[in-house]
């Protein structure tokens, strides 16, 4: 049996995750948390078989969140479960110890398919988004390609709108090194001003 500890905001995605897990021989839901802190909390008190998570949830979360979990429990298989259908997010995720990528538009069946192949040890990555890291997204010169995970997460939440103290709050760690990771990715990215960071993003399709 398969225990899946799950992670998702949405409580109407959380019960329909729940049916899915329900309807299928071999899995158990072995808990649910609606945001990083309850991920962690939940961790802490006793481990599950796989975490399925979203990307995007209240406080730590993501890419820091994904990191958080891998530095503590390296061997837990963790899936992530959004609705970013961006093959820049899906790798910095994988990069970040991610096990495996798929999007929520995706069917029932393939997300069994996924929490299957993860929960043995395997990798996954929504097939779509597979084959545009291998075609779309070859050159690696992008200037973006070029950003450290966290400079990526830094880059998302300024452009989601947060200020460097809230960002820094999130992913715990001082002002001063979010301003640090600000400047650097503002001249990897050849821009001025979030302005510029924000039509960038928009260019680029990216966090979208």
């Amino acid at each position: 049996m398969i225990r899946v500890l799950l992670a998702d905001d949405h409580a109407i995605m959380r019960d329909g995750l729940k049916e899915i897990l329900a309807s299928v021989d071999g899995f158990e839901l072995f808990g649910e948390v609606s945001d990083g802190k309850g991920l962690l909390d939940a961790l802490h008190r006793t481990l599950p078989d796989l975490v399925m998570m979203d990307m995007s949830m209240p406080g730590i979360s993501g890419i820091s969140l994904i990191e958080r979990v891998k530095s503590l429990y390296p061997k837990l298989p963790v899936l992530v479960l959004t609705m970013l259908d961006d093959s820049h997010v899906a790798l910095q995720a994988l990069k970040s110890g991610a096990d495996g990528y798929i999007t929520k538009d995706r069917p029932a069946k393939e997300l069994i398919e996924a929490l299957r192949k993860v929960a043995t040890g395997g990798k996954y990555i929504d097939p779509r988004l597979a084959e545009e890291m291998v075609f779309n997204d070859a050159d690696t010169e992008m200037p973006h390609n070029r950003l450290s995970n966290r400079e990526m997460e830094v880059f998302r939440m300024l452009v989601q709108g947060n200020n460097p103290h809230d960002i820094a709050e999130q992913l715990f760690i001082s002002s001063k090194t979010v301003s640090t990771h600000k400047a650097n990715l503002l001249e990897k990215l050849g821009v001025n001003n979030v302005a510029e960071l924000v039509r960038y993003a928009m260019r680029q399709n990216l966090f979208t």
